[in-house]
């Protein structure tokens, strides 16, 4: 990360509430491709979230501690702040001497900006100001939240006018929190009610949605420069597991995560074809000059 910080603009996406079950499932039906395509092997990474809701999981996440590989460790970090002892900070760690990555990164010349969704990011009151305020720049609408059924596509619209806006020289870490599989979410599978309420399946109906959305975010994302993505859930929830609904509470389908790492590339230049130089037409020659002029010269 010593090399990608500064070289690299930066993109978190927070999808959040997304089950690894769900994730998964999909991953492998071919039910998500454009997320798919980008997920090294074509599936996700299963991890543990640092917290089981959203406000404990992103205040952990913004001070360097991403979901926790589920496999005993050591598990060096990507990122840390300076903190004496840390068994997570290793060489290839990027080291950061703020309370928070989003400062850090700021500190290091990035644009930070944040592109929310759920309620912790609305800043409607102190509670849902305090994430946000983090960044150099916050965005929410009433458009983005969790009773939208075009949120996402309300927040990837904003997150193209953000990139189109910043100056090409400018580094950009875009932090982006995806509201979408949050209760309520019936309204994404066909044929549901209200009434009915939400389930797994419309969890997933949910995150087939996002899929058809997400690839305008890494095109935008990509077009200036290579950008490296971090693309995870911040917890999980439950749908009547063993009679529990819903999160902030210790159950394996709200403490693991599905998680992926990647770089998007920029597009490559378009190059004329070769024959097209070939067959190009030859210039017509200059006109000889009339006979008055050629004594004028």
């Amino acid at each position: 990360m010593n090399e990608v910080v500064g070289r690299d603009d930066l993109l978190l996406v927070t999808l959040d509430t997304l089950r690894y079950d769900v994730a998964v499932r999909l991953a492998a039906e071919g039910r998500i491709p454009h997320l798919a395509a980008h997920l090294p092997g074509g599936a996700w990474e299963r991890r543990h979230a640092p917290g089981s809701f959203t406000y404990a999981s992103h205040q952990a996440m913004f001070a360097g501690f991403l979901p926790t590989p589920a496999e005993p460790g050591p598990h060096p970090r990507l990122f840390a702040a300076r903190f004496t002892g840390s068994e997570s900070t290793a060489g290839r760690t990027w080291v950061f001497d703020t309370p928070d990555l989003v400062s850090g990164l700021a500190a290091a010349g990035y644009r930070t900006v944040c592109v929310g969704g759920v309620g912790f990011f609305n800043r409607l009151g102190a509670l849902g100001s305090v994430l946000p305020g983090m960044f150099q720049e916050s965005h929410w609408e009433p458009e983005f939240g969790v009773a939208s059924p075009a949120s996402f596509e309300a927040q990837v619209a904003r997150a193209e006018q953000v990139v189109a806006a910043l100056p090409a020289d400018r580094r950009l870490f875009l932090f982006l929190n995806v509201s979408a599989m949050h209760q309520p979410n019936w309204f994404h599978l066909d044929g549901a009610t209200a009434a009915a309420g939400d389930s797994w399946e419309s969890h997933a109906a949910a995150l087939e949605y996002v899929d058809r959305h997400i690839g305008r975010l890494f095109d935008a994302m990509r077009s200036r420069r290579r950008c490296f993505a971090i693309v995870c859930s911040d917890h999980g929830t439950t749908y009547g597991d063993d009679g529990y609904t819903g999160h902030r509470l210790a159950h394996e389908a709200v403490w693991t995560v599905p998680y992926a790492q990647f770089s998007l590339e920029p597009p490559r230049p378009r190059r004329a074809p070769a024959h097209a130089a070939a067959h190009a037409p030859t210039p017509a020659p200059a006109p000889a000059p009339a006979p008055e002029e050629a004594a004028a010269r």
